[in-house]
């Protein structure tokens, strides 16, 4: 595509939707909620895999700006965290391997209902996530840090919508972090599943690199917002904005699923 093209095709869209979508991503995931649906619909003739590949570089951009601010004024376990990278990488990677021959039919159908349960159990531990008191480091912690991150990872390998939200969730109900910590916690994490997708998508071709630069940009953007304003309005704020983006995130999901299975 030459640059005449991402004229044509809308590409100042791409802009403001990548901005978003770093926006979103920073406070607590769900950025592909935006970028995804804006790529497909502004190069419907593109290969999908590439639409994947260049929204897992634009997402990258962001995720990383994201994480250092957050690692700048927030403390992470960091053997924990280097435990669970590890285990997110070759995770993620096991993932996009599966993808090539399983359907992810049954898990997009699934995703509604999963995450309806997720906000459920969020909106009934009221007093949860604002007192930050996490597991210490333990053959126990790290147990429940492996399959959690196993089982996310591979996932967003695998399909990916949603991951941002799952790890929030995860960080804050089986770990004991708040809102805050979690959203630390999920960047770091995100970065190294984006990573192991552009191992798999990178030496394949599926990059449209020129659009690539354009939307990583804004994506960087909307994440030196969103984590600024998450950091500066606190684990309250971010616990409410989780809130809005899993709403979303099941409607989205469920609108995808009603049109999958052919009603």
């Amino acid at each position: 595509m030459s640059s005449v093209d991402f004229l044509n095709q809308g590409i100042y869209v791409l802009a403001l939707a990548a901005l978003c979508a770093g926006f979103v991503d920073a406070i607590v995931g769900g950025g592909g909620l935006i970028q995804i649906p804006a790529l497909f619909s502004g190069f419907p003739t593109e290969a999908p895999a590439t639409l994947f590949g260049t929204n897992k570089l634009s997402a990258l951009g962001g995720t990383l700006v994201s994480a250092g601010r957050y690692l700048k004024q927030i403390r992470l376990p960091l053997k924990l965290m280097l435990f669970a990278s590890i285990v997110a990488f070759l995770a993620s990677i096991f993932g996009a391997w599966a993808l090539t021959f399983i359907s992810p039919v049954f898990i997009r159908v699934s995703l509604p209902a999963i995450l309806l349960g997720l906000l459920i159990f969020t909106l009934v531990k009221k007093n949860s996530a604002f007192a930050h008191d996490p597991m210490q480091d333990s053959f126990h912690t790290r147990l429940i840090l492996f399959l959690g991150v196993a089982i996310i990872g591979f996932y967003d390998g695998f399909l990916g919508p949603g991951t941002g939200s799952f790890l929030m969730f995860f960080f804050v109900s089986f770990l004991r972090y708040d809102f805050l910590h979690a959203a630390a916690a999920t960047k770091v994490i995100n970065c190294v599943t984006n990573i192991a997708a552009l191992c798999l998508f990178i030496p394949a071709g599926h990059i449209q690199w020129g659009l690539a630069v354009v939307m990583v940009v804004f994506n960087i953007l909307g994440g030196l917002l969103g984590s600024s304003m998450a950091m500066r309005l606190g684990s309250d704020f971010v616990k409410k904005f989780f809130i809005g983006v899993v709403l979303l995130l099941i409607i989205k999901t469920a609108i995808d699923s009603y049109r999958l299975i052919g009603f």
